[in-house]
């Protein structure tokens, strides 16, 4: 798979992901906790790493963030 950069990032979902994340007063611990919880393989490391755009993120991975933050996919591109 071939990875873009976009603006000098590899995602354009972080900055959304960090501020929602901020919104509902959450560490990066909890939110990969709640992904987690869903089945999912992430870690702290991993969501810092999206936030910073130092990780491309599929779009089924942005699926998972919507579920675990129980948030519409319109909300990581506004």
């Amino acid at each position: 798979m071939k990875i873009y950069w976009y603006n000098g990032k590899k995602n354009i979902i972080g900055e959304n992901l960090k501020k929602i994340r901020l919104e509902r007063k959450l560490t990066q611990d909890e939110v990969a906790a709640k992904l987690q919880l869903k089945g999912y393989e992430f870690d702290r490391i991993t969501v810092l790493r999206i936030e910073k755009g130092l990780r491309f993120v599929p779009d089924y991975e942005v699926k998972m963030l919507c579920e675990a933050l129980e948030v519409p996919y319109s909300a990581f591109f506004d």
